[in-house]
């Protein structure tokens, strides 16, 4: 007959923290390494350092303690269980033939047979105990091996850097004096061990540090030349794929990556030229058309349209050439910023700027201009108000425009950044112009490694930040 077995509620409590515990290992696992990622060091060759450096300091710390525990102590205990043998063997000689007068034979077997020279002295009261060594290995082995072989008072004195150890055993109407050498009681050869050990890992790391350098240093070479051609600036000259395998595959893979790109850009310029130059030639004809036949009346009406036609292509055209052929150069905020004073001015808009850190920036001079108009262009044609704050420091570059104007909603501040996208509540065809700026704008801004955002401004319109490397 089957029989089932009850559970027990101690038992479901028990499977119950036995599964939390469970669940909990992971999270503690994932924390400690949050924890460890958050204090070790970012940088490659540090880390590849540590990888180096700690199995070693780990393996000799290992081979540290299984030389002192496995073969120092028990060098050290054998040495010292057979001096003191030799040491409990005078005092029995010395108990067995008590009327000899001055132990000469004694004193002459323990100096020639056992390398002690002993002496016997009066029946005085043994010195008071000294103050053990910090490291008392010695100490300890010989105290205890005079105890479990003689088992008389005694005294021991290991202090110091001296060769001999003395040893005082308290006898019956004398005391036994023994004068030992050190290397008898004690493996004194350790520490050339340790510093063969301590030797050859600065040997070691001596090599290992710079070929790690020297192994790390292509890596560094093959981002700095990402970093600046993701930023528009040209590629280093001396730049040409060096170390492992791995790093001159990446390497070569970067180059044939950058000519693709640049050929690319070179066939879509060349193209774009070529339909801007035919373009440009009908509109002209349809120009000239236009002024050679019709009333004025007439023809005003397509004249607009033509002339909203060409803006759009050069507007069009610049978008798709995006500037990207301009070398880098110095470009001063400074003189920028009273080139717009005087347009404010014009304008009838009433503008501040402010400017913090070095006004020389490194970016591509042309294009940034234009990045910085068609921002400060919309703000100028919407608002009353405008200012800008730069600041320049610790490699890069922040402005901030603010305006009092309509501003843009929150859904729509990503929208107006693609082509040919109006805002109908902001603007309409006949001011507008294409609906390029801002996508120009941010082509560039990309183009230089950084970015441009929209938020709401303190003044009640919109704020525009522009963020790039310089």
């Amino acid at each position: 007959m089957a029989t089932t077995q009850l559970e027990r509620p101690g038992d479901r409590g028990l499977s119950a923290r036995a599964t939390r515990a469970l669940k909990a290992v992971p999270l503690a696992w994932k924390r400690f390494w949050r924890l460890v990622s958050l204090y070790m060091p970012k940088r490659l060759y540090a880390r590849s350092l540590i990888i180096v450096i700690a199995p070693m300091i780990l393996l000799q710390s290992v081979l540290a303690f299984v030389f002192m525990e496995r073969h120092w102590q028990t060098v050290t205990q054998r040495l010292s269980q057979a001096t003191v043998r030799d040491i409990a063997a005078i005092v029995d000689l010395v108990e067995t033939y008590p009327n000899d007068a001055d132990y000469a034979n004694i004193i002459r077997i323990a100096q020639d047979r056992m390398q002690l020279k002993i002496d016997l002295l009066p029946p005085d009261p043994l010195p008071a105990p000294g103050p053990k060594p910090f490291f008392s290995i010695l100490d300890e082995i010989l105290s205890s091996e005079i105890t479990h072989q003689i088992n008389r008072p005694f005294w021991i004195d290991t202090v110091g850097n001296s060769n001999i150890i003395e040893v005082r055993v308290q006898l019956e109407g004398k005391v036994l004096r023994a004068f030992v050498r050190r290397s008898q009681a004690y493996a004194s050869n350790t520490h050339i061990f340790l510093i063969w050990m301590v030797g050859t890992s600065l040997v070691l790391l001596m090599i290992a540090i710079p070929f790690l350098r020297n192994q790390i240093r292509p890596i560094l070479t093959l981002a700095e030349a990402a970093e600046s051609f993701g930023k528009g600036r040209p590629m280093p000259l001396d730049f040409r794929p060096r170390g492992a395998e791995e790093v001159r595959r990446a390497g070569f893979a970067f180059i044939q990556m950058r000519e693709r790109i640049e050929r690319q850009l070179e066939q879509r310029t060349a193209m774009l030229s070529g339909v801007s130059h035919d373009l440009r030639t009908i509109l002209t004809r349809f120009k000239l058309q236009l002024a050679l036949t019709g009333t004025k009346a007439d023809t005003e009406a397509l004249g607009q349209d033509i002339d909203d036609m060409q803006s759009m292509l050069e507007g069009y055209l610049a978008f798709a050439r995006g500037e990207a052929t301009e070398d880098a150069g110095r470009f001063n905020l400074q003189a920028y910023f009273d080139k717009l004073g005087e347009e404010a001015t014009l304008r009838k808009r009433k503008l501040s700027t402010a400017l913090a850190g070095d006004p020389n920036v490194h970016v591509r001079p042309h294009a940034f201009a234009r990045l910085l108009s068609n921002v400060v262009g919309n703000a100028f044609r919407y608002a009353k108000t405008v200012e800008i704050i730069a600041n320049h420091g610790r490699g890069s570059l922040l402005v901030t425009i603010d305006d009092d104007g309509p501003g843009i909603p929150p859904e729509k501040r990503e929208d107006v950044f693609k082509p040919f996208v109006r805002l109908d509540e902001a603007r309409n065809l006949d001011a507008s112009g294409t609906g390029l700026g801002l996508a120009i704008a941010r082509d560039i801004a990309r183009s230089h490694g950084g970015d441009i955002m929209l938020d709401k401004s303190p003044l009640g319109g919109l704020r525009a930040v522009i963020k790039v490397p310089a």
